[in-house]
């Protein structure tokens, strides 16, 4: 049994310590928007609700799946998550596992031309009118194919395929494999880790953006589900402005709590309904994580 110092105790401890105050600190919004989520919407303006909720019910979520346009925006949000992170991992592998091969001639200039476009970019305006002539605006394919390459994860990519022993190409080469075989049968199996991690990153942000519908899409139809939560937030807050508004001015407003259900519980039912599948699929790509993330960058 190993022995262990006076000093190493302390510092595990205050380790373990810092490390429960910060899951403390994470975990605490999030429970205390789930405890909303699930308490009558008239009690929770009442304020006091923490992470349990005071009068438990199902309504914030009834309302917010009943509603026929969170329905249309899940299957346009899980289907543009899906098919980008199909796409982005086709391209950008393709790109990164071309940029490793030495007999690619003038792979230095094209590995810096893909650099450059990280700083130096168009803006809002040009990007706008490049959409509207490529066809792009309220089209399902605004969601896709913009996203299909990132310069970053190429990079890591191409850092990761190089740390892969040159040996095992070589054999493969002296067995007759031809360059797609290798990279099919050698480099894509060995190169889950930082695959599952690209996928990871590309299925977050596409999950979480909201910004595309904002700026390229007006039908109803393609709006995600995070642009949904965005403008319930906005609509929220319009009304406990005009509410506001109304006390100061001595109006009734009792008519308008008709129902257990407030613009707060239904935001706070909306969050959770849009955090849950990533959260649910984050534990199936966390062992190919860290390790995606550290071989990735051993090389620049």
């Amino acid at each position: 049994m190993i022995k262990r110092s006076r000093s190493y105790k302390i510092f595990s401890a205050c380790n373990i310590l810092i490390l429960t105050l910060l899951c403390i600190t994470m975990l605490f919004p999030y429970l205390n928007q789930l405890a909303i989520a699930l308490n009558e919407g008239t009690d929770t303006a009442k304020g006091g609700i923490s992470i349990w909720p005071r009068k438990f019910t199902l309504e914030n979520f009834v309302a917010v799946l009943n509603d026929p346009n969170v329905l249309s925006a899940t299957l346009v949000s899980v289907s543009r998550t899906v098919l980008t992170v199909v796409f982005s991992l086709i391209i950008t592998f393709s790109s990164a596992y071309a940029l490793t091969r030495k007999n690619l001639k003038g792979h230095k200039f094209i590995t810096l031309y893909y650099i450059v476009t990280m700083y130096i970019g168009a803006g809002m305006i040009p990007t706008y009118i490049l959409y509207r002539h490529l066809g792009l605006m309220n089209s399902f394919w605004v969601y896709v194919i913009p996203f299909g390459m990132s310069v970053y994860n190429m990079l890591i990519m191409r850092s990761f395929i190089e740390g892969i022993p040159a040996s095992l190409e070589e054999s493969a080469l002296i067995d007759g494999a031809n360059e797609i075989k290798v990279m099919y049968k050698i480099i894509i199996p060995l190169s889950k880790p930082v695959l599952a991690t690209v996928a990871l990153w590309v299925a977050v942000g596409q999950w979480n953006d909201y910004t595309t519908s904002l700026y390229y899409v007006t039908e109803r139809k393609l709006f995600t589900l995070q642009y949904m939560m965005m403008r319930m937030i906005k609509q929220g807050e319009a009304i406990r402005a005009m509410i506001s508004d109304a006390l100061k001015e001595g109006a009734d407003v009792s008519q308008l709590q008709m129902s257990t259900t407030t613009s707060a519980s239904t935001q706070a039912a909306m969050l959770i309904v849009t955090t849950v599948p990533i959260i649910c699929v984050y534990p199936f790509l966390q062992k190919y994580f860290v390790k995606g993330v550290t071989l990735g960058a051993v090389k620049g």
